[in-house]
C-alpha cells in the first residue's frame, strides 16, 4: 500500500529546509485572511508553522495545553485573539496592523 503525503506534510518539510521563508509565508497567509476571511485556511497554515516550532514547546510558551493549542489551530478552531497573539509571540512574531490602500478602506 502506497503512503501518500498530505499538503501539510509537504509544507512542513519545505519550511524545515527553507526557514527564512516562514516570515514571508506568515505575511501572505494573514494578507489572504484579511481579504477572504477564511479562518480555517489561516489556522491550517499556522498549524504547519506551529509544528515546525514544536507543538509542545509552543504550548508551554503560550500557557496553553498541547491539546488546547491543537484545538485552537484546528480547522474547526475558534481561538481568541489573545491566543493567536500568544501563539505568534511564541513563534517569534507579532501581530501588526497594516493600512489598507485608500480605495479599499473607504468601503
Amino acid at each position: 500500500m502506497r503512503k501518500y503525503r498530505t499538503l501539510d506534510n509537504i509544507e512542513e518539510e519545505y519550511f524545515r529546509t527553507h526557514p527564512r521563508e516562514v516570515e514571508t509565508y506568515l505575511a501572505e497567509i494573514f494578507d489572504e485572511y484579511s481579504r477572504d476571511g477564511d479562518s480555517a485556511a489561516l489556522l491550517a497554515s499556522l498549524r504547519v508553522i506551529a509544528k515546525l516550532k514544536g507543538i509542545t514547546t509552543l504550548a508551554e510558551q503560550t500557557g496553553m495545553t498541547r491539546q488546547g493549542l491543537q484545538k485552537a489551530l484546528s480547522s474547526k478552531g475558534n481561538p481568541r485573539l489573545d491566543n493567536i497573539n500568544s501563539i505568534m509571540h511564541a513563534m517569534g512574531y507579532r501581530l501588526i496592523p497594516k493600512k489598507l490602500p485608500s480605495s479599499i478602506s473607504n468601503h
